[in-house]
């Protein structure tokens, strides 16, 4: 088992193993938001083979130059796996390349906001025994709750504890005999449609009673909204938008994707945040 060294730049890991749940989306407004708080924030894509954080990140820093910007384009570099034939040496070329991106990271910033792909590899796994926060998106689906713990059928109670679980139990292991203290665990239920139904109830029940099995915090994240489509290829962010002159026009959803994004940011209880 690797000793995880601790680290003087407080580690965000966006971590799930199912794709298309936001990870990517949450990872830039918590980055743009730390960032205005007056934090200096580093970014990790880990994602190697769609990149969509750092093709976030580039989309801003082409808005900001092309609009005379003066923003700051946080640090953010993209990890390659090894290509070595023998796994244990792989596994060694790989954990000694993200240590010293970390480091390079550590140096200047307040955080590392790392960004993991929707599957199972060995940088995201390293990168989940390195977090100080862990934060899992998930899309408001059972097919989602799956990756966590099988839901009976009929009652939709939760039966057993699923893979995804017991790798972050696993990664919490590590780090505790690393001597570190535990991981602060967060879900957030992203995607959630903005009209009640059964299966949002029956979501929320059985969520409400898994973080008391595997000890994680369950919270509201972002709802499925257009507006987070349409500001990725401006690389904006919805605090940005009172700062440039082309933003769409305010409407009520937009004003209530505000208040989701403001209330996530509260629950998330992040080192030297204020509102």
């Amino acid at each position: 088992m690797q000793v995880i060294k601790p680290r003087d730049v407080h580690i965000i890991v966006l971590g799930n193993e199912k794709g298309g749940t936001g990870k990517s989306t949450t990872a830039m407004h918590l980055t743009v938001s730390i960032q205005k708080q007056g934090f200096k924030v580093g970014v990790l894509d880990l994602d190697t083979r769609q990149r969509s954080l750092t093709r976030y990140l580039e989309n801003r820093e082409a808005y900001t130059v092309a609009h005379g910007l003066n923003w700051t384009i946080p640090e953010h570099l993209v990890a390659t796996p090894s290509d070595l034939p023998d796994m244990g040496e792989r596994e060694r070329e790989e954990a000694e390349l993200l240590d010293s991106l970390i480091d390079r990271l550590e140096e200047d910033n307040d955080f590392l906001v790392i960004d993991c792909p929707g599957g199972r590899t060995h940088f995201a796994q390293l990168a989940h025994a390195m977090a100080n926060t862990l934060l899992t998106p998930m899309n408001d689906s059972f097919v989602d709750l799956d990756l966590l713990a099988r839901v009976d059928p009929e009652t939709y109670a939760i039966d057993r504890l699923s893979l995804y679980a017991e790798s972050v139990w696993d990664s919490r292991k590590q780090r505790g005999a690393s001597g570190l203290p535990s991981t602060d665990w967060v879900v957030i239920r992203n995607r959630i449609s903005t009209t009640h139904s059964k299966n949002r109830q029956r979501m929320d029940a059985a969520l409400k009673s898994l973080q008391k099995r595997i000890a994680f915090r369950y919270v509201s994240g972002l709802s499925d909204r257009v507006i987070y489509r349409e500001l990725f290829p401006k690389g904006l962010t919805l605090v940005d938008l009172k700062d440039v002159d082309d933003k769409p026009k305010l409407t009520l959803s937009h004003v209530a994707a505000r208040y989701e994004l403001r209330k996530l940011l509260d629950q998330l209880s992040l080192p030297g945040w204020h509102d």
